[in-house]
């Protein structure tokens, strides 16, 4: 009888022996096997497994409560979703994510490609890195991967099969609270406010009810529009990345839901970088992010187009002028969900590290109140966003706003 026949949380021996058992085709020096726990999110344990020969791998395990809040008990059946979704996105998109080499149900684990090549690609915008080939290819993976799921190409039975397939009740429970509700009115008092943007926050966010109503249709169609299959957390901490080559991993959150959220958290997490790079004065950054803004959506919507014209099987979604409606109605969920993801990273209860590293407090408040007051015209203005230029003229907007002029 194996130790790994019932569920453990594994510490870094073990991690050692799983991978022995696990991945044998490594051809292990087991004299020389090491293991150190790398993970920095929220919800997982991953290790890296090295030896003197060179060969790695990398072991996610499931906690039964999120590393964030030991009160967000989680089922631990995710990462068999999350394995599952990286072999589908895999097959969808070749070369766009980690391969996966075993995933094992009984410990809530998987064993994964070892990316040491790549960064991740939130830690590379903090060093104000640039990648040129970026837009090109994560709106390849989007594209093939967002449109490959839906009932505009595939057989609705198969699509229904893996809807009901790929869903974790938990996990949408964080997505709708962290995202769709608290920033708005912190009900749970886990909002991490800025001090010194407490009134900016009050007025703009808690106090506005027209940007409540919008939040709550919103919400309502994240939680009942069954559209594709999503990543659900596509920011730049869930993608690894070199200079030719960006790969997507972390989906547990995945799940079938409107495919603008996935394109919207690409974005506002290009925009969160922007704000650090603009921080820190980099001129030459942050005009290739200004970019990336711009051919992210314009590339995004092309391919999706592209894949809907060479794939659509739905006869009725083959009638002149749906295929128009269709696309117009992905660009304003994107258009919105960048102001979500905006909003919740800056308020909520989970932030992100370009705003919070940002060493002087009248650049992280002029940062933040630029984010939050291109999020609301996200928001409110998400049908009027046609083309990558909107999306940044908003940015340049906020930044007026902001700055008085």
């Amino acid at each position: 009888m194996s130790k790994f026949d019932s569920y453990f949380l594994m510490k870094d021996a073990d991690v050692i022996e799983y991978a022995q058992l696990k991945v044998p085709q490594k051809e292990w020096d087991v004299a020389t096997m090491q293991s150190k726990e790398i993970g920095d999110g929220n919800l997982n344990y991953v290790f890296k497994v090295t030896d003197a020969k060179g060969h790695s791998v990398i072991v996610k395990q499931a906690g039964p409560v999120a590393r964030i809040s030991e009160a967000m008990v989680l089922d631990t059946d995710r990462n068999r979703l999350e394995s599952e979704i990286l072999i589908l996105q895999g097959s969808l998109a070749p070369g766009y994510v980690p391969e996966i080499y075993d995933f094992d149900t009984t410990m809530s684990a998987c064993c994964m490609e070892d990316l040491s090549d790549h960064m991740i690609m939130r830690t590379a915008m903090l060093q104000h890195k640039i990648f040129p080939k970026f837009a090109e290819q994560i709106s390849t993976f989007m594209a093939q991967v967002l449109m490959g799921t839906t009932d505009v190409v595939l057989d609705h039975q198969k699509k229904k099969e893996l809807q009901r397939k790929f869903i974790s009740p938990e996990l949408c429970d964080i997505t709708e609270q962290l995202v769709y509700t608290e920033p708005y009115n912190d009900e749970r008092g886990q909002n991490n406010v800025y001090p010194p943007n407490a009134d900016f926050v009050k007025e703009k966010l808690y106090g506005d009810q027209a940007l409540h109503l919008e939040v709550a249709k919103l919400k309502m169609d994240f939680m009942t529009r069954a559209q594709s299959l999503i990543h659900g957390d596509l920011h730049t901490g869930s993608i690894f990345i070199n200079e030719e080559s960006t790969r997507v991993f972390d989906p547990e959150f995945a799940f079938y839901g409107p495919m603008g959220y996935d394109i919207g958290n690409v974005i506002a997490n290009m925009i969160f970088a922007w704000c650090n790079g603009d921080a820190y004065g980099e001129s030459e950054f942050c005009a290739w992010v200004e970019t990336v803004i711009k051919d992210v959506i314009n590339l995004t919507m092309e391919k999706l187009e592209q894949y809907y014209d060479e794939h659509v099987t739905d006869t009725m979604a083959k009638t002149p002028g749906y295929k128009e409606y269709y696309m117009a109605s992905i660009l304003a969920d994107t258009s919105a969900v960048t102001g979500l993801e905006l909003i919740r990273r800056t308020v909520g209860m989970a932030n992100v590290k370009d705003i919070t590293t940002i060493p002087d407090e009248k650049a992280r408040v002029r940062a933040e109140r630029i984010c939050i007051t291109a999020a609301i015209d996200y928001i409110k203005n998400r049908d009027d966003k046609h083309c990558g230029n909107c999306f940044l003229n908003t940015l340049k907007d906020a930044v007026k706003a902001v700055d008085g002029q």
